[in-house]
């Protein structure tokens, strides 16, 4: 995750309520807009693209590191990083 997504982590597993607010963004019209706004309300500018990217990166990256040998690609079960982002606040 890059380094303003785990900063606004750990904010809101600090702070109740801010967890509350990400939380809430979920059940939105457009949550992945809504988090990326309460993101940068909060001083953590994260866009849409960059969210999206962030789990892309890692899945080309684990991809490069085993110079073309035998690995499967992520399937349906691959979680990235806005997914593992409420995984770890709502433990």
């Amino acid at each position: 995750m890059n380094k303003n997504l785990i900063s606004v982590q750990e904010l809101a597993l600090k702070n109740p309520e801010i967890k509350k607010r990400f939380i809430e963004t979920k059940s939105s019209k457009e949550p992945l807009d809504s988090f990326c706004k309460l993101c940068c309300e909060l001083g953590f500018p994260i866009s849409i693209g960059e969210l999206l990217a962030d789990g892309e990166e890692f899945c080309s990256a684990m991809l490069r590191s085993v110079n073309g040998g035998g690995v499967e690609t992520p399937d349906d079960s691959w979680q990235d990083s806005y997914s593992l982002f409420f995984a770890a606040i709502e433990m």
